[in-house]
């Protein structure tokens, strides 16, 4: 007896079963409910088996197509026998998938034809909630995944996936694939905020801005105190936070570079992370509350092709950069090309950092060259700060800033080079 046979029609009568029950749930008139759904995905196996035993590939679109006319015949008598016919082919086109996954999980990827069977599941299940999501949509959030689209699905499969130019260290592909995502974590913290983030007041927006951009929301609440009043603290703290989570993107910048020497490289800056939590609990329990919900500005559409474009040449220059100063000035050299780098865009310096530590940068010198960076991106917000808002706002944040440059500065100094996970 054949079990993998088995395995694979048992497989097929639950995922029939699955879309079935959200079918027959949904619309209790539609021409397929769960028992035909079960039997369209076991038909697919069957005609699957018949196709592998015979070696006879005419079999199963032969069978398709008989079951296709079935469904045409179905729906021919609907219109004739009800008033008024729901004209939808969803469930046409479900009960075809099924047929095709039931097929598929014999002569293809079993695993593959499962992960397919569920989505198809989940997306049937969540149609009201896909409608209400895409009812509550603007033209800019359309605009942003437009443009997250263009930039993974259009651009970056065709750029060529060869380095050239000084140093040979510029990729084109390497590049787009950097700025793919940068745009995505932004794009993904928008969203995050636009659909759930105003519930929760100020503390979300210190956590999705640093998700978005912590530079853009430094800039935009520096500018916001100089109309408000009282929202000095409030403001202090939604940059700060920001500042905060964005060494979770720092973490995740450096884990999608290089996954296999995230363990030797990240135990330090989860260190001043984890400094820089306790300082936003401080700082948050000092927050004045008042006038801090409504009137708090609301994060821009990060998915701009012009945005895309320049963080893409700002990587491009710090790869140069780096590779210069590691061949011609060494390591002096790259704690200044590293801390330049911090100012003009921590995300560029951290992705171009990671890059060296996997082409052979030692690891505990890499680590303390993306610290530098990242307290260098501190100082820079301080700036800001002092430059757009208030003197109170400089205030906390060159008290707040300060403290977490001086714990970075420790943890540099300090920290053991066997200490890693």
């Amino acid at each position: 007896m054949n079990y993998e046979d088995l395995t694979t029609l048992g497989i097929a009568f639950g995922l029939g079963l699955l879309v079935g029950m959200q079918r027959e749930k949904h619309n209790k008139d539609q021409i397929a409910g769960v028992r035909t759904f079960t039997l369209i995905s076991i038909l697919g196996v069957v005609a699957g088996f018949l196709t592998r035993l015979y070696d006879n590939p005419y079999i199963l679109p032969l069978i398709g197509l008989a079951m296709a006319a079935m469904l045409i015949t179905a729906n021919l008598m609907k219109l004739k026998t009800q008033d008024n016919p729901t004209l939808g082919q969803t469930t046409e086109m479900a009960a075809l998938l099924m047929f095709a996954i039931g097929a598929y999980l014999v002569v293809g990827d079993r695993v593959v034809g499962v992960i397919m069977g569920a989505a198809i599941a989940i997306l049937l299940y969540v149609k009201d909630h896909l409608h209400k999501f895409i009812g509550d949509l603007e033209d800019n959030d359309i605009s942003a995944i437009m443009i997250l689209a263009g930039i993974s699905l259009i651009i970056l499969p065709i750029l060529p996936d060869k380095t050239f130019g000084p140093f040979d260290v510029l990729n084109l592909r390497n590049i787009w694939l950097m700025v793919t995502l940068i745009v995505g974590i932004s794009v993904i913290g928008y969203f995050i905020y636009k659909f759930i983030g105003k519930k929760y007041g100020i503390l979300s927006n210190g956590i999705l801005g640093g998700i978005i951009s912590s530079t853009a929301t430094t800039v935009s609440y520096a500018r916001f105190t100089k109309k408000s009043k009282n929202i000095d603290k409030a403001s202090a703290f939604v940059i700060f936070a920001a500042a905060t989570v964005s060494l979770i993107r720092v973490m995740i910048e450096i884990g999608a570079v290089i996954p296999s020497l995230l363990s030797k490289v990240v135990l330090p800056i989860v260190a001043l992370f984890l400094l820089m939590i306790g300082l936003s609990i401080v700082l948050f329990y000092l927050t004045n509350k008042e006038n801090t919900s409504d009137d708090m500005p609301k994060p821009e559409n990060p998915a701009q092709i012009k945005s895309a474009l320049m963080f893409g040449g700002i990587y491009a220059i710090i790869l140069l950069a780096v590779a210069f100063t590691e061949q011609e000035l060494g390591d002096e050299g790259l704690y200044v090309a590293a801390f330049v780098g911090g100012l003009a865009n921590k995300d560029a310096i951290t992705l171009s950092l990671s890059q060296s530590i996997g082409s052979g940068l030692d690891t505990n010198f890499g680590w303390r060259l993306i610290v530098v960076a990242s307290l260098s991106n501190f100082l820079f917000k301080i700036v800001l700060c002092a430059i757009l808002g208030t003197k109170q706002l400089t205030k906390w944040m060159a008290l707040f800033f300060g403290a977490a440059i001086l714990g970075g500065l420790i943890i540099l100094w300090l920290w053991p080079e066997t200490w890693h996970f």
